[in-house]
């Protein structure tokens, strides 16, 4: 197959622009030749240096049908969502569903399943098994090392992965919110690359320092742009871009397109711009991607301006992918796995217990936009010997339910939701995926809970009216309880219902199920909840009671 391409070449590399023919030849660019004068812009594909596929709830091939029509070619894809739920069967599944279509997925071993062992999860990948995935040549790297404390005290099995990725010739992903100084050199010593999980300047800048590259993230819940974007201008080599989790409304919108468009409009040199959104990540990951240069695999986009990066056409290895805002890659048929082995829960289960003596009980902070929360300790709402939600003040009861077998509930207090009716619970809940919810009343919460334990495993919200009828929406997610079979459209489509409904029942957070689903990520901090319990995730371990 061979074709030829006029307009503006935008060679990142050599850090200019010209007009130019290029040339492609069975997939490759055979020549690049100047000429006098072209019309719109060709340039390197996108690359999403790091994301967890599942977080759009699409299987891998649909995520690229989408993907491909905002410009992005390659991403970075820590496959450790559905390693937490189904193990290795689950990466596996990953693998021959990405196989079936055009585009440049770079899977990890996942390092941290279960992320601790303070959580059920619903497999465990030990040192042999990630060793095993690490030898395989579709995986290109350690996915995220989250368990930074064990990294600091040099974990023998942590060390033991890291090390595996070594011998591989493979990169380490890190994961260590917060640490700073002495603490960031020593981390970053043991053998980790990369780290998408700073929220301030100063940490970026203390990670780089010690010889790690900063993935400026700016994803559904969590968003770090504002806070890092002058480093692609100040350390232009250190920084790439990426999602980390993006759901499927905003997904269909747009994605690293639009994060590069920001840094423009907010005066970055475009050139370092694209370095970090194109070049750094292939070149960091080893990735077989072209970076438009004589002899490389044809992957490139046609777009209008340098300004807006509006995508006109997408190619990989010289077929066109994506024309006008429409995806080319065929639909594949969906295979489903899952992991769900619990029933129904009665509201009796959801109540708190305190003596009444009881002064203050802990209470978690989500913030908007963070996945970081704040530990508070609060008077409590007392009535005949329970603590209830305390609406007035937002205070709501959050639950999180084993889903891999029968277990009591974890019942805790959660600040920053808003609700004042109603509940919402998600079967996305990092990084072992139990239920989790947050909600007013008991019946409420057991209602959520209950609907998506009958679809083992989606999305669900909804109120009692006058009459005591709760009829909750759901978005069921067959596939391990994180992804649906359809498209991107219609799957978008039913998740902005539910993200209407939850934020009319008081919820101002900006992302509600995107925010709920890190209230049981244990590995960041300060207080989370995970089915066995309150977590300090200052102290690293589980806190004794909700009392204070």
């Amino acid at each position: 197959m061979k074709f030829k391409l006029t307009r503006n070449l935008v060679d990142v590399i050599a850090r200019e622009i010209y007009p130019a023919t290029v040339s492609v030849v069975d997939g490759f660019i055979a020549n690049i030749e100047r000429v006098e004068s072209a019309e719109g812009y060709l340039m390197p594909g996108f690359v999403d240096s790091h994301i967890h596929v599942e977080s759009s709830m699409l299987l891998p091939s649909e995520f690229a049908r989408v993907a491909v029509t905002h410009g992005t070619v390659a991403t970075v894809s820590d496959p450790h969502e559905i390693a937490n739920v189904c193990g290795i069967e689950g990466v596996e599944l990953m693998l021959r569903n990405a196989a079936k279509v055009n585009f440049k997925f770079c899977f990890g071993a996942p390092s941290c399943v279960p992320a601790t062992k303070f959580e059920t999860a619903g497999a465990e990948l030990d040192v042999d098994a990630v060793t095993k995935l690490l030898n395989d040549d579709r995986i290109g790297y350690l996915s995220e090392v989250m368990d930074f404390p064990g990294v600091l005290n040099r974990s023998p099995e942590v060390m033991a992965k890291i090390k595996a990725a070594q011998t591989a010739g493979k990169p380490v992903d890190g994961h260590a919110p917060g640490l700073r100084g002495d603490d960031a050199a020593r981390y970053v010593a043991a053998g980790i690359s990369t780290d998408h999980e700073c929220f301030t300047l100063e940490e970026a800048l203390d990670k780089i320092k010690a010889g790690c590259k900063i993935a400026i993230r700016e994803g559904s819940a969590a968003r770090n742009f504002e806070a890092l974007q002058t480093l692609l201008d100040d350390n232009p080599d250190a920084c790439m871009l990426c999602s980390d989790d993006k759901h499927p409304d905003e997904f269909l919108l747009g994605h690293i397109n639009k994060l590069a468009a920001r840094a423009v409009a907010h005066g970055r040199d475009l050139m370092n711009v694209l370095r970090a959104a194109c070049v750094n990540p292939v070149r960091h990951y080893g990735l077989n991607v072209g970076l438009l240069q004589t002899g490389d695999p044809a992957d490139f986009i046609v777009v209008r301006d340098l300004t807006h990066f509006e995508v006109e056409s997408t190619y990989i290895d010289g077929v066109q992918v994506s024309e006008s805002g429409k995806s080319l890659i065929e639909p594949v048929e969906p295979e489903t796995i899952n992991n769900f082995c619990v029933g129904p829960i009665e509201p009796s289960s959801l109540k708190v217990a305190v003596a009444e003596s009881t002064s203050e009980i802990r209470v978690i902070e989500a913030l908007d936009g963070q996945l970081i929360t704040n530990a508070l300790k609060v008077i409590p709402s007392n009535s005949e010997g329970h603590v209830d939600a305390d609406i007035e003040n937002d205070i709501l009861k959050i639950v999180v339910v084993n889903r891999y077998h029968e277990a009591p509930p974890a019942v805790a207090f959660i600040k920053g939701f808003g609700l004042k009716y109603g509940a919402l619970a998600s079967t996305v809940a990092h990084d072992s995926h139990n239920v989790v919810a947050v909600g007013v009343t008991d019946e409420e919460l057991a209602d959520v809970i209950n609907a998506v334990i009958e679809t083992k495993g989606g999305l669900s919200v909804g109120s009692r009216d006058a009459d005591g009828v709760n009829s909750p929406l759901v978005l069921p997610l067959p596939v391990a309880g994180l992804m649906s079979t359809g498209d991107c459209q219609s799957v978008g489509q039913h998740y902005a219902r539910l993200d209407k409904k939850v934020k009319e029942l008081g919820c101002s957070l900006r992302a509600p199920f995107m925010t709920l689903s890190f209230m049981a990520l244990l590995v960041i901090p300060s207080l989370k909840l995970s089915d066995r319990g309150l977590f300090d995730g200052d102290k690293f371990e589980l806190a004794t009671s909700v009392a204070s």
